[in-house]
């Protein structure tokens, strides 16, 4: 079997994905928005500016400590609309369902669905419901769609960092993967683990009005904060030096990827952005992170240089420097 193949049994989320867009779908859907490679494409439509993305949700266990299915995709949709310093405003919920799905299941994910737009301010406008045969998919899919607003003054994307910026982390890295792989595989600990899933648009908000310049901000989720980091570094042509020292993790998260052979900067986060700012204006930006509900163990983790564009290198404990490539595959399948 391929690793293409593989891919498109799997998911995405490193070498391969980015392959297979560079490839096969930019070539057949090419236009100025997609060649951005941004979470979602920002369009000037009758004088307005507004921010597009739509996200699909797998995620195996679809009940996992913390969190569904349903707010995990809500809150992921309304994720990437503000990683485009929009307002998000509105989603769109598409429903694949297998038969014989339980509907008191059903009724739990639509009903944290319905709470976490509130959390987030946004409204359902418009949906689908499909139902197909026992056995030609896997519980529930969702997709959502989202559209929101971007003020006339912001202007982020991951073509925008710049040498001499600093790299916020918003908080502790891989909670979500951890957390459904130990669900999915039945694995119990001493110390509660679950997902970071949560909507960051009222963070992110807060740090585009603080005055500050923003260059990028973007949620490290599928490939994890490795995969992210590779990303922006092609896009703007710059090298990402982090510190591994710097590096939010928690004991639990941190313990399992050591026995299970993990790298925590390649697990999926549902939860956390960076930000790419201005050494001067990186405290103010800190501060105003650290404030907010989802951001209590943010921490500088690194800038940013010309020394190699492109690359992405991690200050080890030991004081050394690897490199910290994309993430080949897909680490932990189906987790979002």
């Amino acid at each position: 079997m391929t690793q293409e193949k593989v891919l498109l049994d799997h998911g995405s989320g490193g070498k391969v994905s980015h392959s297979m867009f560079s490839d096969l779908i930019l070539p057949l859907f090419s236009s100025p928005e997609l060649l951005q490679q941004d979470d979602g494409a920002v369009l000037d439509i009758a004088g307005a500016r507004l921010a597009f993305s739509t996200d699909s949700y797998v995620v195996d266990p679809v009940f996992f400590p913390g969190g569904n299915i349903g707010d995990l995709a809500v809150n992921g949709t309304v994720n990437d609309i503000a990683m485009c310093g929009a307002v998000p405003k509105f989603i769109s919920v598409g429903l694949i369902l297998e038969e014989g799905f339980p509907v008191e299941d059903l009724k739990i994910i639509l009903e944290s669905m319905a709470r976490a737009a509130r959390k987030a301010g946004v409204r359902i406008v418009t949906g689908d419901t499909k139902v197909v045969p026992r056995g030609k998919a896997d519980k529930i899919f969702i997709n959502t769609s989202g559209i929101g607003v971007v003020p006339p003054h912001v202007r982020v994307s991951g073509a925008n960092a710049e040498p001499g910026d600093a790299v916020i982390l918003s908080g502790t890295l891989a909670d979500h993967g951890i957390t459904v792989l130990s669900t999915r595989e039945g694995l119990k600990f001493d110390s509660d683990i679950q997902t970071d899933s949560a909507p960051l648009n009222g963070m992110a908000q807060a740090i585009l009005n603080s005055g500050c310049r923003v260059h990028v901000l973007r949620d490290p989720t599928r490939g994890g904060l490795g995969t992210t980091l590779n990303e922006i570094a092609a896009q703007s042509g710059v090298e990402i030096l982090i510190d591994e020292a710097s590096l939010p993790i928690r004991g639990p998260v941190r313990g399992t990827c050591e026995l299970l052979g993990f790298d925590p900067l390649y697990i999926a986060n549902e939860g956390k952005l960076v930000a790419f700012v201005p050494e001067e204006d990186a405290e103010k930006v800190l501060k105003i992170i650290r404030e907010n509900e989802y951001g209590k163990e943010a921490a500088v983790i690194g800038r940013v240089s010309q020394k190699s564009p492109g690359k992405v290198f991690l200050k080890t404990f030991i004081g050394g420097t690897r490199l910290v490539d994309m993430l080949t595959g897909e680490q932990l399948p189906r987790i979002c």
